[in-house]
């Protein structure tokens, strides 16, 4: 986990606007409980497991446009003297504007063998082909900087209750200072970073259940990211295709 501290970049942008209404929400509070199984831990490019299988449980729950979430990450490493090594607290808002999403919230970073942190973010999305969303984080805490994601997504009908749902991103980290990231130079790290591909589908399999398994790529963007990722991550690799399962309470 001290390779995840050193590496923990995010974000903020702007505000909402003062006119915003809030997004369709349902007038009673909703909630889900998920347990995911992965083959790897992969945040942002940075691979945070050494050939071990992953258990990520996370709980939301949600009304009239604000969410707060608590996510954790237990690594099965039986060589692991922390297998619980990670807790996260996500405080959030959703809201449109006709076809434009905004959302703003704010991650607490709780972690074993590295600083705790916090970051803010904003996002903004398009309602059309693709559905493209950017999301800006900045980290205001242990690990000055910024991290900058553009995402697209594509859902395809399997059958009448599933949906095949593709995505792909690309993203932009730059460190205050090289004391956070540096470079191949020795300056502050401020590259084209991580991509991903990914695939999933969500299978109900009960009135309140669902399974979705899911397989993802990542990749570098640049030399430079290249360079950090070989030497940061566990297997040396800088391409990393992970995947798993995860089962849905949400009522």
């Amino acid at each position: 986990m001290n390779t995840f501290k050193t590496i923990a970049i995010a974000a903020g942008l702007a505000c909402l606007a003062a006119t915003a209404q809030p997004a369709l929400a349902e007038d009673a509070p909703t909630a889900d409980f998920t347990v995911g199984a992965y083959s790897s831990y992969v945040w942002r490019g940075f691979e945070l497991n050494d050939n071990s299988m992953v258990i990520q449980p996370s709980m939301t729950v949600a009304y009239k446009g604000f969410s707060a979430n608590v996510w954790g990450n237990m690594d099965t490493d039986a060589a692991s003297t922390k297998n619980w090594n990670e807790t996260d607290l996500t405080l959030a808002y959703d809201t449109s504007i006709d076809k434009i999403g905004i959302g703003a919230g704010y991650i607490y970073y709780a972690l074993d063998g590295a600083d705790d942190s916090q970051e803010f973010y904003v996002s903004i999305s398009y309602d059309t082909l693709l559905s493209p969303t950017l999301t800006v984080y900045r980290d205001s805490d242990s690990y000055n900087g910024w991290y900058s994601n553009l995402a697209i997504s594509h859902s395809l009908a399997m059958t009448d209750s599933v949906n095949l749902d593709l995505g792909a991103s690309v993203s932009y980290l730059c460190a205050d200072d090289a004391s956070v990231i540096a470079d191949s130079t020795g300056g502050a790290y401020s590259e084209f970073h991580d991509g991903v591909l990914s695939a999933s589908a969500t299978f109900p399999v009960a009135k309140y259940v669902t399974v979705t398994p899911s397989l993802s790529y990542s990749f570098p963007l640049s030399s430079e990211a290249e360079t950090l990722l070989e030497s940061s991550n566990p297997s040396g690799d800088k391409d990393i295709i992970y995947g798993g399962v995860s089962a849905s309470f949400a009522f």
